[in-house]
């Protein structure tokens, strides 16, 4: 018998980058791979790139030099980018990184296994359109392997709002919302093999539209049908932006059992002025609004958000406005970043703060969203909590999962298996997990 091919993917970013490589890799098992965890014995290794973070494009290429020698060892391995940084760099990373097969935009991964058979031609593949077909529904179903019970669901992609920072537009294209009955088939797909969590996906994933029974649905309404899924215990999404918040949404959050008291709703500066620069379309005010209107439909939400200092032209001032919006809010986690230019986008070009200023806003916005999450863990001892097992602790007969708050819990319950549910009482707060004890 032939032994299968190897299949390595490294995976940047975010959580649609770890749903993407996922559907990679079942699209490239149709091509006889199977997956490994180190690149040392890949017959094919794939970086699913994010162009987030702060000089994405250029650690993209470093990681690809660390490959020279298994290339140079082995000719027929077959290396590839895919994601974000290979929709903005396209041609130009083969010409900087001769090693590379093939190239794939993430809207076009659907075509992989034939990318993939092109290359083992000799000849390079490179494809970063934005095709007209769904590649949600040219993928194949997926296999009917057992899942962990926690998963993510792709419902929506691309985004319209261009805020000056952001390269997602550009990458991901305008905002597509896949349909709503192949949404719902593919969570009652991963429910079957034994998922009882499921975190719908999108750059904006409050502004969903799927076309649906009746005429588009809102995602409120796409909430609703999947609490009528069996076996389906949790609803989550990520990430919204303030201005897609509609009152259904807000509504579903009062009366939806399945849908989890967690919100990840980022608001980036707490100064108008700054928001105006970066093209957000809502001010501090209307935020704070908006926290008030959901923690009147749910008083016990915790909130998360993101947050990036340093932005071209903000002052002390300006940041200042950001830790005042902080402390009216209290988080219970945040994503903090310090603006770093992304190459073709309107802030990319206006007069950049001192490196040495953005560090020291960042390390006290930290420490203010630190110190919120630490009086939000501690105000979880005592309590009891429902959580969802996803896999053994460190320590023998531990078992580490999620509170419906989305805060990591370790419990000893040497009984428990992954996908269980149980009542935990909440004993302790660590740095960043909770510990507790099964009722």
């Amino acid at each position: 018998m032939t032994s299968p091919k190897k299949l390595f993917i490294k995976t940047y970013g975010c959580q649609m980058n770890v749903y993407d490589s996922e559907r990679m890799s079942e699209a490239l098992g149709e091509q006889g791979y199977v997956a490994t965890d180190t690149p040392d014995d890949a017959d094919m290794i794939l970086l699913n790139t994010c162009h987030i973070r702060e000089r994405a494009a250029e650690k993209v290429y470093s990681e690809l030099g660390r490959y020279k020698g298994l290339k140079e060892a082995r000719p027929d391995l077959k290396i590839g980018v895919a994601g974000c940084v290979a929709q903005a760099e396209g041609a130009e990373i083969m010409r900087r990184q001769p090693l590379v097969d093939l190239v794939v935009g993430p809207q076009s991964y659907h075509r992989l296994p034939q990318m993939e058979a092109q290359v083992r031609t000799g000849v390079r593949a490179l494809d970063t359109d934005f095709p007209e077909e769904d590649k949600f529904e040219a993928l194949k179903a997926r296999p009917r392997a057992r899942r962990a019970p926690a998963a993510f669901l792709t419902v929506q992609e691309g985004c319209d709002k261009f805020c000056a920072f952001c390269v997602v537009p550009y990458t991901r294209g305008a905002e597509v919302s896949r349909p709503a009955d192949r949404v719902l088939a593919e969570a009652r797909d991963l429910v079957a093999r034994g998922v009882r969590e499921i975190t719908l996906l999108g750059q904006n994933v409050n502004a969903y539209h799927g076309a649906g029974a009746g005429g588009d649905w809102s995602l409120a309404r796409l909430i609703w049908a999947l609490n009528d899924v069996d076996g389906l215990e949790r609803i989550r999404f990520t990430t919204s932006h303030p201005n897609d918040m509609s009152d259904d949404l807000i509504e579903a959050h009062a009366t939806c059992p399945k849908l989890m008291p967690y919100l990840h709703l980022p608001v980036q500066s707490g100064s108008d002025r700054i928001l105006k620069r970066m093209n957000r379309s809502h001010t501090a005010e209307s935020y704070l609004r908006l926290i008030e209107r959901l923690r009147a439909a749910r008083p016990d939400i915790l909130m998360s958000g993101d947050f990036i200092v340093g932005f071209p032209e903000e002052t002390e001032a300006d940041f200042q406005a950001t830790l005042d919006l902080i402390e009216a809010v209290g988080y219970g986690y945040a994503y903090t970043f310090k603006y770093s230019t992304r190459p073709g986008t309107p802030a990319a070009e206006r007069a950049q703060v001192d490196e040495d200023v953005k560090d020291d806003r960042l390390q006290r916005l930290q420490a203010l969203i630190t110190r919120q999450q630490q009086a939000v863990q501690q105000s979880m001892v005592g309590r009891d909590l429902t959580v969802l097992f996803e896999k053994p602790g460190r320590m023998p007969g531990q078992m580490g999962g999620k509170s419906e708050y989305l805060h990591a819990v370790h419990v000893l319950a040497p009984e428990a298996r992954p996908g269980d549910m149980a009542r935990v009482r909440i004993t302790e707060s660590a740095r960043n997990s909770l510990k507790g004890v099964l009722i």
